[in-house]
């Protein structure tokens, strides 16, 4: 598993990230019950109002904004990034990014699949408290981690929680413990999670650490990382 920031609250520690790299290869979002079949997305090119996506192993096709086909709506794109509604859901996904739908585990426990990217790190579009977030699995983080300016984005009152000191790569740095009301990864949605808010670093992703993995069977093979809610 992808290792993040050196972080230590109340004496846990996590091990060093070697860097963020920009490349996300895949993620899953929210699916239907059980024997629902699959979406699969990649964006292969973006330009003005028209992207280049494959569905389902299929040869590249582009597509305007406005365009169906299937279940793969484009609904606006840039040279940088598209928003793509798939299966109803909306992402937004850089060249190179790749989405699944439909994936649920054979005991009908909501499941997510991460392809590692890379650089061997794992990294999902998620949601915090009903707002987008991208996330970084770290094993080594114990807590979810995010910066001040995410926190206030989503509406989270961490000047109330509880103030404590966290040893990252660049010292020690103030932080609030916080209770985050709901958590979304894919398929799983968690209640009631704890996380970290870092006053003064502005992370470029969300850490996803052991208050939400702890919740979850993970299942590592190869480069490809599975994981099933629990309760």
């Amino acid at each position: 598993m992808a290792m993040g920031f050196m972080e230590t609250y109340r004496g846990r520690r996590s091990a060093r990230h070697a860097g963020g790299v920009w490349l996300l290869l895949a993620f899953l979002l929210s699916a239907a019950p059980g024997g629902a079949r699959a979406t699969e997305v990649q964006v292969v090119g973006l330009f003005s109002d028209k992207a280049l996506v494959r569905i389902d192993g299929g040869r590249p096709t582009l597509i305007s904004v406005g365009q169906s086909i299937g279940a793969v709506r484009l609904i606006s794109a840039t040279s940088e990034s598209a928003v793509l509604e798939v299966d109803g859901r909306r992402r937004s996904l850089g060249v190179g990014s790749q989405v699944i739908t439909g994936n649920y585990a054979a005991s009908g426990k909501p499941t997510v699949v991460l392809n590692a990217d890379l650089g061997g790190h794992y990294y999902a579009e998620g949601s915090i408290n009903g707002g987008p977030i991208r996330f970084m699995v770290d094993t080594g983080a114990s807590m979810i981690s995010i910066g001040q300016s995410d926190a206030r984005r989503l509406g989270i009152q961490y000047l109330s929680g509880e103030r404590g000191m966290s040893n990252t790569a660049n010292g020690l740095a103030p932080v609030y413990h916080v209770k985050l009301g709901e958590v979304r990864l894919g398929a799983i949605t968690l209640r009631n999670v704890d996380g970290l808010v870092h006053e003064n670093n502005d992370m470029p992703f969300a850490l996803l650490g052991m208050s939400f993995l702890n919740r979850v069977d993970m299942k590592h093979s190869g480069q490809q990382l599975t994981l099933t809610r629990r309760f």
